[in-house]
């Protein structure tokens, strides 16, 4: 009689029983540990040895706090990104550190016409030219301001009053914005690796390491709330455009290298609840105001400086919200990440959105990372014409719209 493959024909009385085999016997324990790298070595083994374990530290760390902290605790000297710089063509260094693709225009999330349920549109025209005649004719004011001090002395107050009166009157129309956290001059930092370099000096001559990158960020006014935004578009979008590939250090753009603490802030603590960004308000300094650039003849940067401001804002901004849900360049993220930003000299605005879509900037983990983050902005338009007495010439009702639909956006459901 034939028996199935795998068993075995037992014959118990008259019966024949089907039993299965027995376990293979198992091998005995090892004498001795495994064989691994030197902790201390200068090998590459070594090295690898060390970077797994510190990446399993930041894995296995128990809270937020403690993983932030084991990811910047290693302290090299590394770039300081300024949003706002002198250099020329910026905005495309800026997308080669943060794998940015920009798209002129806004998203068409963000860019919807206004609807017969929006506000009064003449009350909110009626805030807004309060607040530029508050401080152009009733305000009193020094004559002549401090040397590159007249965006504090009007222009700050200002834009503090019109985002304050606009948020107010917006807050029965968005519950997002009632339940919100408003920050004023707050801090914002970011550190990230991006590509990797040659030690050219001292007693690590030779080793290549991952070259570092810092955001200090500083806007004039920012809104947290407790609830993502909506993705303008798919985690798995396919941009149209590429990122920018820049074949230089970025000591040529210039930026400068400096060592101090590695700095992941979104402008609160890791336990705040309103740990979500919404938008930031920039405020372009005097010495890059559009006046001095055309008198330098450098026409053609004045919308660079916009760009590099928003891309460079903005990816700090969100970069930093997505670590603190717990993402980082080992773990990359499962959903996007959406924040707002309008960038003012005080008369002309301009608006951005950004998409995170990855933090896998390293060169380990991009090497089979198809997704690219992006930014969507446009280009600078005068929210007025001129300032005479205490009335407002040609206000533009466009500006006011888009502004007034950036602080609407909100989640469908809340």
């Amino acid at each position: 009689m034939a028996a199935h493959r795998g068993w075995r024909l037992v014959r118990q009385g008259s019966r024949l029983l089907h039993t299965e085999p027995s376990a293979a016997p198992q091998p005995p324990p090892p004498l001795y540990p495994p064989v691994v790298a030197s902790h201390t070595a200068k090998s590459k083994s070594a090295k690898r040895r060390r970077l797994e374990y510190s990446y399993q530290q930041v894995h296995e760390a128990p809270s937020i706090a403690e993983k932030l902290r084991l990811y910047g605790r290693l302290q090299r000297l590394k770039y300081v990104v300024y949003p706002q710089t002198f250099s020329l063509n910026a905005d495309r260094w800026y997308q080669s550190f943060t794998k940015t693709v920009f798209v002129p225009g806004l998203p068409p999330a963000g860019a919807e016409p206004a609807g017969p349920g929006d506000p009064d549109l003449s009350e909110l025209r009626s805030l807004a030219c309060d607040a530029l005649v508050q401080e152009h004719f009733y305000q009193r004011k020094r004559e002549r301001p401090f040397l590159y001090r007249e965006q504090e002395h009007v222009l700050a107050p200002f834009l503090t009053q019109l985002v304050i009166s606009l948020t107010a009157a917006l807050g029965s129309r968005n519950p997002l914005l009632a339940a919100s956290c408003l920050d004023l001059k707050p801090d914002v930092h970011f550190y990230w690796e991006r590509g990797e370099t040659v030690v050219c000096r001292g007693y690590r001559t030779g080793r290549i390491d991952p070259v570092r990158f810092q955001i200090d960020d500083k806007p004039q006014i920012q809104i947290r709330v407790p609830k993502q935004l909506p993705e303008f578009v798919p985690l798995d979008y396919s941009v149209p455009g590429e990122v920018p590939v820049v074949n230089h250090k970025p000591d040529k753009l210039p930026l400068f290298k400096r060592q101090y603490d590695n700095k992941v802030f979104i402008g609160s603590k890791v336990a705040d609840p309103c740990s979500y960004g919404h938008t930031q308000f920039h405020l372009i300094p005097d010495k890059l105001k559009r006046e001095r650039l055309l008198k330098a003849n450098l026409a053609d940067q004045i919308e660079v400086t916009y760009r590099a401001n928003g891309i460079a804002s903005l990816f700090a901004w969100t970069a930093a919200q997505a670590m603190y849900q717990g993402f980082w360049c080992e773990a990359d993220v499962t959903r996007p990440f959406v924040s707002q930003a309008v960038i003012t000299d005080g008369k002309y605005f301009a608006f951005f959105c950004y998409q995170l879509n990855t933090l896998a900037l390293t060169v380990r983990a991009d090497q089979n990372n198809p997704k690219k983050n992006i930014c969507w902005g446009t280009e600078s338009k005068p929210l007025y014409e001129a300032v005479e007495d205490n009335n407002v010439k040609g206000f533009n009702d466009e500006i006011l719209l888009q502004l007034v639909q950036f602080l609407l956006n909100r989640p469908e459901q809340l």
